[in-house]
């Protein structure tokens, strides 16, 4: 990539950079355009959210993890974004080739060494791509046999290699099958609404946690009585609950205000996450006439922003004060940054097409029955006891 920025920058003012001279100017299919190619290779960015799926292996994962995925996230990304730039200015947008649009560019302009170095470093590339693509799909599969979502199967460790060897082989078959079998363009559009996706989750998952996580907490039956064990808990409860005058004093002042303001905070929530899905959705439709996309527009947005004030008004949870205490990393401008985060990866799912959303509707149809057929029956919460959170 290196290579690519500095002979493909030294090439373009030996001509003139001939692509940024072209009739149709910039931005030619306009910003919805630049939009649904940025979501086509959003999947260019899916090994750094891998990296937190190693936090077992890290010695220092509070630290290290933010501090790695900053760090690499930040070359990573100065490198797409150069080498874009000088490709662009090479060749005329309309005149690259789809297959091999980088090579193409130093072979168009009598560099034909230069053709064989950059496919070179495109084949070793993709071995880099695999490993990153690879790694953290078995130790998810590992995550969710622990909880029992999956067979066992999936959470066996190697005991001379400490890693899941065995979930390992079957991403690497699961995949390998797939990329034979589809095309290139529809596995990228997979990707990135997966990417998308999983981004887009944890963005809301962070405004949940923040202002309404869960105020209850499981506490496992080991003896597998399940109704005994439950008695003896909520027996338990009651008797501490009414010989403790602290616990009452903590239980019940000051509820109904808390109550409120969980309440507010999800329906605001629920706001934001509305009000995207109708701003993103009519910004992005063309058969609708001016005036109604408008509309839909407008109503989409004032729903957006009365929920973003709403949660900018309205105090967060008090689980807040003990976030990053240990040395770990807090999300910054809380609810702000989320907030962005779900409307900018919204509006770039819409604009992926309906093939990509066929494909990957299937797919999220596969992961719903093997939840209801193995997962609800097996899951490792259907023995738990919940109690409130003051309680425990």
């Amino acid at each position: 990539m290196l290579f690519v920025i500095i002979a493909g920058t030294y090439i373009g003012f030996q001509t003139g950079w001939v692509g940024y001279k072209v009739s149709g100017g910039f931005l030619p299919y306009g910003v919805n355009g630049m939009l649904a190619g940025s979501a086509t290779v959003f999947f260019a960015y899916i090994g750094f959210d891998s990296v937190a799926s190693t936090a077992e292996e890290v010695r220092n994962p509070q630290r290290d993890l933010p501090l790695g995925i900053a760090t690499s996230l930040t070359i990573c990304c100065s490198l797409y974004m150069l080498v874009s730039v000088v490709i662009v200015g090479l060749v005329p947008y309309f005149a690259m080739d789809p297959d091999t649009p980088i090579s193409s560019a130093f072979a168009r302009h009598g560099m034909q060494w230069a053709m064989y170095l950059v496919t070179s470093g495109a084949v070793l590339a993709l071995c880099s791509t695999l490993m990153g693509s690879l790694l953290p799909q078995p130790r998810i599969l590992m995550a969710m046999a622990r909880d029992g979502l999956l067979p066992s199967f999936f959470s066996d460790v190697s005991e001379k290699t400490q890693v899941p060897v065995k979930s390992t082989i079957i991403t690497g078959i699961c995949a390998a099958s797939l990329a034979f079998f589809m095309d290139v363009s529809q596995l990228a559009g997979m990707v990135s609404v997966g990417t998308l996706l999983a981004f887009t989750i944890v963005a809301v998952s962070i405004l949940i946690l923040r202002y309404v996580p869960p105020d209850e907490v499981g506490s496992p039956l080991g003896d597998g009585n399940h109704e005994q064990g439950t008695s003896e808990i909520k027996d338990v409860i009651v008797v501490e609950s009414i010989n403790d005058p602290l616990i009452e004093k903590q239980l019940y002042a000051n509820k109904l205000d808390e109550l409120n303001r969980r309440k507010t905070a999800a329906r605001s929530i629920a706001s934001v996450c509305v009000g995207v899905l109708i701003l993103t959705a009519s910004a992005s439709v063309t058969f609708l006439p001016f005036l109604v996309m408008c509309l839909f527009c407008v109503f989409g947005g004032l729903l957006l922003l009365a929920g973003l004030g709403m949660l900018s008004w309205i105090d967060q949870d008090d689980g807040r004060h003990s976030f990053g205490h240990s040395g770990g990393f807090i999300c910054p401008f809380v609810p702000l940054l989320p907030v962005m985060c779900i409307l900018i990866n919204t509006y770039l799912l819409i604009n992926l097409g309906g093939g990509t959303w066929m494909r990957v509707g299937v797919w999220l149809v596969m992961g719903v029955f093997v939840y209801i057929f193995y997962g609800r029956t097996h899951s490792s919460l259907t023995d738990v006891v919940y109690v409130s959170l003051a309680q425990a």
